[in-house]
């Protein structure tokens, strides 16, 4: 059985430039996804972009940076947006639509968070670190300053997002830096921080992602297991109708293989298996 697609994005993200909602609801329905989840940007820090770095921004996001360094997100355009997706729900009636939102750095901002989340109803609300303390954004860290370092500070940061009472219901890719790593990847060096993430992120009753832009390291979702997680989705992270569902029947079967399996619902999270 394909999971659902909890984790993509479309044009109305405001870093997407080749999204689009109705095709990717196409993508979903030709790989038999049972539904699908827009969950759009709401990139809430203002990001503080190094000195000399500015250049590997993405061309189309650098519109946003300011004189003074700095690039702040526009907002989430809700109403646009649950319109389309409305749309959409009439164009498809057979494949699910989940509406929803992906909060970066919620924790940092509770009263835009309570803003966003009372302009519209949201079905799926997931919680993530893109930027560390100060603004720095994840991404362009990775010319100025040592690897490993920069990602115990990612996970320093998430596990303070975890320990948050901010409204989400899913931790979304957990190994954000791998995007960026130079270099084999081992989790064994990060083992302490990880278990501590997930520990504190199972006390929390939330749900881990396995997000498909890399694949999530087996070893991770069996921590995730053994520190009484209880369920895990899965997220393509696609920003382009082509990656809806990208990696999914491997990832499938590696998270039955660390003990989780799917719900009696096809739209529902997998959730572990007794022993």
């Amino acid at each position: 059985m394909m999971p659902p697609d909890g984790h993509v994005h479309i044009e109305w993200s405001w870093d997407t430039v080749t999204g689009s909602m109705e095709a990717s609801c196409r993508k979903a329905i030709e790989l038999g996804l049972p539904s699908i989840a827009f969950t759009e940007h709401a990139d809430l820090t203002r990001w503080t972009i190094p000195a000399g770095t500015a250049g590997i921004l993405p061309e189309h996001i650098r519109p946003w940076l300011r004189p003074d360094g700095t690039l702040q997100a526009p907002d989430l355009d809700v109403a646009g947006y649950l319109e389309a997706v409305r749309r959409c729900r009439d164009l498809f009636p057979a494949l699910r639509i989940v509406s929803g939102v992906e909060l970066s750095e919620p924790h940092r901002h509770p009263g835009r968070v309570d803003a966003l989340l009372a302009a519209g109803h949201f079905d799926r609300v997931l919680g993530s670190v893109h930027a560390l303390e100060g603004g720095l954004p994840v991404d362009v860290l990775f010319d100025a300053r040592p690897q490993e370092e920069i990602h115990r500070e990612y996970l320093a940061e998430v596990l303070t997002l975890v320990e948050s009472a901010s409204p989400f219901t899913v931790l979304a890719h957990i190994d954000y830096p791998i995007r960026y790593w130079s270099g084999h990847y081992r989790p064994s060096l990060f083992e302490a921080e990880l278990r501590e993430v997930l520990g504190a992120l199972a006390s929390s009753g939330r749900v881990l992602e396995v997000n498909t832009r890399v694949p999530l390291h087996p070893r991770v979702v069996g921590w995730w297991r053994e520190a009484g997680g209880s369920a895990v989705s899965f997220g393509s992270d696609a920003h382009a109708p082509m990656a809806v569902g990208h990696g999914f029947s491997q990832a499938a079967a590696m998270v039955e293989a660390q003990g989780f399996r799917p719900d009696r619902d096809p739209h529902a999270v997998w959730t572990r298996r007794s022993t």
